[in-house]
């Protein structure tokens, strides 16, 4: 394994890929507010063309939300089998270069580039050409981040989105990290960078100053998570090919509400789960509700059916079905709501059956 010193990470990511296919392939909708949703009370947005997202419209929002935003935004249903075709065509691009290719999600994926196929000399000439590739062969345009390590990666393609390339010098780490906001770092949402203000941490800069113990107290192992991150420190390496395990999404309420009182959020969440997974070829046997109480305490119910859910409706009614057999005092409050689907398998079919929608760059 190369230690993670001297390794060189692309973070490619495609810019609004569905929403830019759809351009891409009928010249109508260049240059309009593009969403890629069904439409419904129930549904939400896939992806956003740029010229959406100037009106406040973002991917996983309810689609209903996204309409009001933009009245004139033209909603395409999504076509996950055209999705598949070109991000197989990524593939193949990403191929020539290494075989290291970790896939994240039907848009994005890191490349391991500290030994390329093609003799270029730099990490940096591989995400530039990669970069070209894809906008000469495909007519579409990818942001990438070059770094050291994973994180640093991911958060460097996001830097001069869309259509940008930005790169992370070893030595120039600890200057480029101490004034971000914490809220840049991969995996602090909402709720964690406000309990991070509360405790006077704004920055990456304040949160590398905090004892490890302190954040460890706040935080639990997270806390460990952080003070890494904080100095730049991610060992992990790429691993192509990792299967996905599970598929979740859960939020926080404003204020602890009563049991009967989430089920407005579980269905949203439920949404968002079921969207995601259509970027998976293998299908999830195990449906998961997840509640965090008032005090703290997390609790899971789980649910394997004799059929898995095969569509929205049947995912959201079975995370539903849990509430019945969370088991605690009708007085007991919740702060957070989760959903997600586990026990990912292959699917057994028959020959007639539609395949479901396959994970990128399988």
């Amino acid at each position: 394994m190369v230690p993670m010193s001297v390794r060189k990470i692309l973070h490619i990511d495609m810019d609004a890929f569905y929403a830019s296919v759809e351009q891409r392939d009928d010249p109508a909708l260049r240059g309009k507010p593009v969403v890629v949703a069904w439409r419904g009370n129930r549904s939400v947005v896939c992806a956003a063309s740029y010229e959406a997202r100037a009106f406040g419209v973002r991917s996983a929002m309810p689609a209903m939300r996204a309409e009001r935003l933009c009245p004139e935004a033209i909603f395409i249903a999504p076509d996950f089998t055209r999705y598949r075709a070109v991000s197989h065509s990524v593939r193949e691009i990403f191929a020539r270069h290494t075989d290291l290719i970790e896939p994240l999600s039907l848009d994005e994926a890191y490349l391991d580039a500290t030994e390329n196929k093609t003799g270029l000399p730099t990490a940096t000439r591989v995400a530039r050409t990669i970069r070209e590739q894809i906008r000469d062969e495909l007519h579409l345009t990818a942001s990438a981040g070059v770094a050291p390590n994973k994180f640093l990666a991911k958060i460097a393609s996001d830097w001069k989105k869309p259509d940008g390339l930005f790169v992370i010098q070893p030595e120039d780490v600890e200057a480029f990290l101490e004034p971000l906001p914490v809220g840049r770092i991969p995996g602090v949402g909402k709720v964690t960078e406000k309990h991070l203000a509360e405790v006077g941490i704004k920055t990456v800069g304040d949160l590398r100053g905090v004892e490890l113990p302190v954040l460890e107290g706040h935080f639990g192992r997270y806390g460990v998570r952080l003070a890494e991150l904080a100095r730049g420190i991610d060992d992990n390496p790429v691993v192509p090919d990792r299967p996905t395990k599970s598929i979740s999404a859960e939020d926080t309420f404003p204020d602890d509400v009563p049991l009967a009182e989430t089920e407005p959020m579980i269905r949203h969440l439920a949404e968002r789960v079921w969207t995601s997974s259509r970027k998976e070829s293998r299908i999830a046997r195990t449906v998961v509700l997840k509640l965090k109480t008032k005090e703290f305490d997390i609790l899971t119910r789980s649910l394997t059916p004799a059929h898995p859910p095969s569509s929205c409706e049947e995912l959201t009614g079975m995370a539903l079905s849990l509430l019945g057999r969370v088991g605690l005092a009708p007085e007991r409050r919740y702060r957070l709501v989760g959903v997600g689907l586990h026990n990912f398998q292959e699917p057994s079919r028959p020959e007639n059956e539609t395949p479901m929608q396959p994970e990128l760059f399988e």
